[in-house]
């Protein structure tokens, strides 16, 4: 088509004006002096602040996945029931975690068998018995004056480092250490002879609980809503100035879409500044991620490598979000030549298509009530857009409810009256400054809610009597089990150790084929510790005993073998492979007792012996645990305990008993959510902080003006405190108000009774007011700046 220059098709003219208009506003956010630089450099940390959060976000699927694979190739377990025999590419491994100060510590005990022993990820090499290999945390931990009680338990000699692959944190504590004889403990599950590292036997994942889904979902959900909600703030910072600077546009011809589309061109240019903010801030963090460490979790900064795609939609998301959300903020502004027409009385905001938000999202989640594990899956995108909904009527709201409040408020001193008078005025900027803690605090009471009530389903009750055994040590073996229980009595903290071992003895040899036909259990302890399992009139070392009281087809084996001169057969055999028959002839004068509950609830029914009755060649196949009952006010006895056991046997298991145990994957979901509130808060905390400069800066003359007539700064100070005090008391009512029927919505949806834990609502609502409280504080001494005379002056 042949166009004359100067006669462009009318929407290609159209096109070009528009980017034209948006080309200029770009221009005036930079060319602006220095009050364009400082709206500017605003805008872009505010927006670059919430990029890095979105970036993290969008990686954290990644490192997820990297820190699975890298465990499963470290893997080395094979739970295999066949014995490996020994050759050159085959490495014996025992697993020797343990625990210093809440911090698990995975250790392994490691003796290869020849030149071809398979290496461990991020070792180079393995090292000689005696001699270990660190974690660079453990390293540092050992070196420290915290690693004492530590360095006591782990008496090898540190001659290298782990490498990265062969971690899955930089914070983890790991190491192996070079051991000699581990061959005749091998189990198939805590030694093993392996060929390899890595999953053996591989199976597809197991079906997700669809509550634990709903969760996922609803933590996402809330930590990304604050974020978008601080980011739509700060497009909008220095809103004021930008409208006089527009005015002056209209007094020079331009004409009202023109001058929206050029405000919209001076907020995209601030999101652009912003995404290059946003990733300087997120490379940062992710170079300062290898030096943190989040409630026991820690990542390597290559793990944070976010998605292509997500980061892609991040980067078109947000200057169209920009673009899109000043558009909207300026729609109720009238900017005419001679000035803005916002800076009188506003109309009253509407609330009708405010309520139509949250009601939209209830009526999308309502479906759905009663589903979950028996009824179906509960519906993704209904669960998102559902509460995404409930949430954002939550910012649609604020602003109405503090335009209602303050239109209402009485007189006061001269602080009450500067704040509501200003809150008055302009209620928009004070109710999208809270906004974000608003929509964090709605969110926090939901999930909080949803964990109280769900939490007893994923909560199971141990049977451990905790009152009477605080602590468990087993896998102790042979001479080492004998001798625990004196040894455990002198260590710092134990008030009693209770040593019990076990065997099996049968009518016929076990190396037969198939089992005994009647077979019983053999308890082995000392008589104090067969009082805690039977009741004894006496007991000396050498006797047996035949308890009864517990299983009836156990009492009667037990009968039926405990005859005076029959020969039972121990069962010698180590889970691989057959052993030698040991013989016992039953002696006589057998005593007979009653069995009652020992330190871990279980009815020790069978034969009952003392160690001088056990024969010389049982003696190392006995395998026993000990239960303790500690002084707990002292302080370390944990670690006092589990230094006991290393030095008794290396792989000696110690276990802190307690009344109930956790889900592990509710626990991982929950421990995701309080890293994922821990940065949101850190974000709202930043970005409140520089949203409360932007507004001092805009009411720069102002303040300078009340302190030349006399305004006390005290006066001053405490208005600004008011001026935040007054929404945020507001947003958090709001809040807790949307949180609690949200709560309620998605406990109906699991089939949980409804309940509400204030306790959670005012520590959520705390924290919300706390972080406003502090951001106040902060802002003082800058306010205190401003508050010279000096600052009327003008060019």
């Amino acid at each position: 088509m042949n166009v004359r220059r100067g006669h462009l098709p009318r929407e290609r003219s159209r096109a070009w004006g528009r980017s034209r208009d948006l080309a200029m506003g770009g221009r005036f956010a930079f060319a602006g002096g220095r009050e364009g630089w400082v709206r500017v450099l605003l805008t872009a940390v505010g927006v670059g602040l919430g990029v890095a959060l979105l970036l993290l976000t969008t990686a954290i699927p990644n490192a997820l996945a990297v820190r699975h694979d890298r465990d499963e190739a470290r893997l080395d377990y094979t739970y295999d029931q066949k014995h490996k025999p020994k050759a050159a590419d085959t490495l014996v491994i025992s697993d020797a975690n343990s625990n210093y100060h809440g911090s698990d510590i995975r250790g392994r005990l490691v003796e290869p068998e020849g030149p071809r022993a398979p290496l461990a990820p991020g070792l180079a090499t393995y090292p000689a018995p005696g001699d270990m290999v660190v974690s660079p945390a453990l390293k540092r931990l050992l070196d420290s004056a915290d690693g004492k009680l530590l360095r006591d338990r782990l008496p090898y000699r540190v001659v290298g480092t782990i490498g990265e692959p062969g971690l899955i944190g930089s914070h983890e504590l790991a190491y192996y250490a070079g051991a000699k004889n581990l061959t005749p403990r091998i189990d198939g599950w805590q030694t093993a002879r392996i060929t390899a590292f890595g999953n053996p036997h591989p199976s597809p994942p197991d079906k997700t609980d669809p509550v634990l889904i709903l969760l996922i979902l609803v933590v996402f959900v809330v930590l990304l809503m604050p974020v978008a909600v601080f980011i739509a703030a700060a497009v909008r910072f220095g809103g004021e100035r930008r409208d006089r600077r527009l005015a002056a546009l209209r007094l020079v011809g331009s004409d009202s879409r023109m001058t929206r589309r050029i405000a919209a061109g001076e907020a995209l240019a601030g999101s652009l500044v912003g995404l290059v903010f946003g990733t300087v801030f997120f490379l940062l963090g992710r170079h300062l991620a290898g030096s943190v460490e989040i409630l026991g979790i820690s990542v390597f900064p290559s793990y944070l490598n976010p998605t292509p795609a997500l980061a892609l939609l991040v980067a078109v998301t947000v200057p169209a979000a920009a673009v899109l959300v000043t558009l909207f903020a300026m729609r109720g502004v009238v900017i005419e030549p001679l000035g803005v027409v916002r800076t009188a009385k506003p109309s009253r905001r509407r609330l009708w298509w405010r309520l139509l938000l949250p009601l939209g999202g209830l009526a999308m989640l309502a479906p759905m009530i009663g589903q979950g594990r028996s009824n179906g899956e509960f519906n993704q995108y209904l669960v998102i857009g559902g509460v995404l909904l409930l949430l954002v009527g939550v910012t649609a709201l604020l602003p109405w409810v503090v335009e209602a409040v303050v239109a209402r408020l009485g007189t006061g001193n001269v602080a009450w009256q500067l704040a509501v008078r200003r809150l008055q005025l302009n209620s928009g900027s004070a109710a999208r400054m809270v906004n974000g803690i608003a929509v964090a605090v709605a969110g926090a009471v939901a999930l909080q809610m949803l964990f109280a009530g769900v939490e007893s389903d994923y909560t199971k009750v141990t049977g451990q009597n905790v009152e009477q055994t605080q602590m468990q040590v087993q896998n102790l073996r042979g001479g080492a089990f004998i001798s625990a229980a004196e040894k455990f009595s002198a260590t710092k903290g134990v008030r009693k150790a209770t040593a019990l071992g076990t065997l099996q003895v049968g009518d016929r040899s076990w190396n037969s084929k198939g089992a005994p036909g009647t077979s019983s259990s053999v308890t082995v302890g000392d008589c104090a510790a067969l009082r805690e399992v039977a009741r004894l009139t006496s007991c000396h070392d050498g006797d047996v005993f035949v308890a009864r009281g517990g299983d009836r087809g156990m009492d009667a084996d037990t009968a039926k073998l405990a005859r005076p001169g029959r020969k039972l057969y121990f069962d010698t055999g180590d889970g691989f492979s057959k052993g030698p028959d040991l013989v016992w002839p039953v002696p006589s004068g057998l005593q007979q007792v009653r069995a009652i509950k020992g330190p871990n609830e279980n009815v020790y029914s069978g034969f009952l012996m003392t160690p001088a009755a056990l024969p010389h060649r049982m003696t190392g196949l006995v395998s026993g645990q000990v239960y303790l009952s500690l002084d707990e006010s002292v302080p370390d006895v944990h670690e006092y305990v589990r230094n006991t056991a290393a030095r008794i046997d290396p792989l000696a298991d110690s276990i802190v008993w307690a009344a109930n145990e956790q889900s592990t994957k509710f626990t991982s979901i929950r421990t995701g959510l309080l890293v994922g509130a821990t940065c949101v808060l850190a974000l709202i905390g930043a970005s409140l902080l520089v949203s409360q400069l932007e507004q001092l800066r805009e009411r720069k003359m102002l303040l300078s003006a009340l302190i030349a007539f006399g305004t006390r700064r005290r006066t001053l100070s405490l208005s600004v405190l008011w001026q935040t005090a007054i929404p945020i008391a507001l947003g958090l009512l709001l809040a807790s108000t949307v949180g609690l029927t949200l709560g309620a919505v998605l406990l109906k949806m699991v089939g949980a009774t409804v309940g509400v834990d204030w306790a959670s609502v005012l520590t959520m609502s705390g924290i919300g007011a706390t972080v406003v409280l502090v951001v106040t504080l902060l802002s003082l001494p800058p306010l205190w700046r401003l508050m010279r005379p000096e600052g009327l002056r003008t060019e």
